[in-house]
């Protein structure tokens, strides 16, 4: 039953990999009712991970479709996009092996989601292919999974909850272990290796943003000013506060554009941090972070880095990834400051500025487990099945999106709240 030729629902491609294996198995009951197989390079690996799968989940999967897809083979990548209504892409680095399969779906009429974390290759696939998309009627989108789908979904969540309009939201990542931390790997190879090419390429966004958004947003007031490096906040139970590094603003801004462009809505202004309990944790955090930027910029200090990752990331990354037990046992909460205005005061006009400063102020949080690879690949598969039931709710006729942009107006909020997501209102007033 290998290679049906039935067309199936969902295909999860990069099946054999660390993110992969997980897919498949929040995917046996999230793809039940549905026609889903898996693709890789290797039969074998396949085999082998729904076999391992299978005794866990205590499930018999062999009747699961197996689809041969090579990345460096484009006929076979075709071949897999046309066997599925909806592509689920597991296989990064995005920036070397995202497009390929990008290409194939275009030219099969597929959809395609995946867990990219990686601004640079989302741009660049938006501006590349968003009118592609459009005209074969597919949606693409990247950014499915931690910790894009809460920022971005949860930013659309306040903005519903607050009634009036939102001048500013600053959100805070918080992760926590409900147990005594062991030691070993938070994080796998994978994010890693990812998180090295996107910081060493970081330049090429500047570009990519003036080809991507030909006019720049009007300059909303008043602004959202960057906070100290260091600072204590107070929505986070006074854990230290710092910049969050990773794709969650460039995600939500790209949506927040896409509201301005398309439905002639105020912009949101955006800032993220994360938050650590104790100053011992921000400088040892800080210390990887300074090592790993510098080392980022040249080759030879990149081939350091993806040698040696236990080295470098003091113990938290390694090609085995995280343990069963650190990562059922870790929990995230990302909390969202919004400012902005009730709706008596609402403008005619989303170019007209505000003449007295926000009069109204709300806190939200996104709550969840398994962060990394539990809640990634649930929101990974919902985006997926959002599209196959809901897509007549998605913007226009198909295209290149971000999460927010692409599911604002979908049930996938509620969706993620029926599968380990909470999403709420903590505080509200003026």
């Amino acid at each position: 039953m290998d290679q049906k030729e039935d067309k199936l629902d969902v295909i999860i491609f990069g099946a054999s990999g660390f993110t992969g294996k997980y897919t498949i198995y929040e995917g046996i009951k999230l793809l039940e009712g549905l026609r889903w197989g898996i693709a890789g390079r290797s039969r074998d690996k396949v085999r082998e991970v729904l076999n391992a799968v299978e005794k866990k989940a205590d499930k018999d999967l062999s009747e699961v479709p197996i689809v041969i897809a090579d990345i460096k083979d484009a006929d076979s990548l075709k071949r897999m996009a046309e066997r599925c209504k909806v592509l689920i892409n597991c296989c990064g680095p995005y920036r070397f092996f995202g497009e390929p399969v990008i290409k194939a779906c275009i030219e099969a009429g597929t959809h395609h989601v995946d867990v990219s974390g990686e601004p640079q290759y989302m741009e660049r696939m938006q501006l590349e292919y968003h009118q592609q998309a459009q005209e074969r009627g597919i949606y693409i989108v990247s950014a499915c999974g931690f910790d894009s789908i809460p920022a971005d979904l949860g930013t659309v969540f306040l903005e519903r909850q607050f009634d009036g309009v939102v001048n500013s939201v600053e959100t805070y990542v918080k992760l926590s272990s409900k147990v005594p931390f062991e030691g070993g790997a938070v994080l796998h190879y994978g994010t890693w290796e990812s998180a090295i090419y996107g910081l060493a390429h970081a330049n090429e966004l500047r570009g990519l943003r003036s080809q991507l958004f030909k006019t720049r947003l009007p300059n909303f007031q008043p602004r959202l000013k960057n906070r100290a490096v260091l600072h204590k906040s107070s929505i986070v139970d006074g854990w230290w506060g710092v910049p969050f590094p990773g794709s969650d603003r460039s995600v939500v801004m790209r949506s927040q554009r896409h509201f301005y462009d398309v439905e002639k809505k105020r912009p949101i202004q955006m800032k993220a941090y994360i938050a650590f309990e104790s100053l011992l944790q921000v400088f040892g955090v800080a210390f990887v972070a300074i090592i790993f930027s510098i080392m980022s910029r040249f080759k030879f200090g990149r081939q350091l880095l993806l040698k040696f990752p236990k080295i470098f990331s003091l113990g938290f990354c390694s090609h085995e990834g995280p343990s069963e037990k650190t990562m059922e046992n870790t929990e995230f909460a990302i909390f969202f400051k919004g400012e902005g205005w009730d709706k008596d005061e609402k403008l005619l006009e989303a170019n007209d500025q505000y003449k007295s400063p926000p009069t109204k102020k709300m806190v939200t949080k996104v709550t969840g487990i398994n962060p990394g690879y539990g809640a990634t690949c649930v929101s990974l598969i919902l985006c997926a099945t959002t599209i196959l039931r809901e897509s007549d709710k998605m913007p226009g006729s198909g295209g290149v999106y971000p999460p927010g942009a692409a599911y604002a107006k979908t049930s996938l909020i509620e969706q993620l709240c029926k599968n380990g997501f909470t999403f709420e209102v903590v505080k509200q007033g003026k």
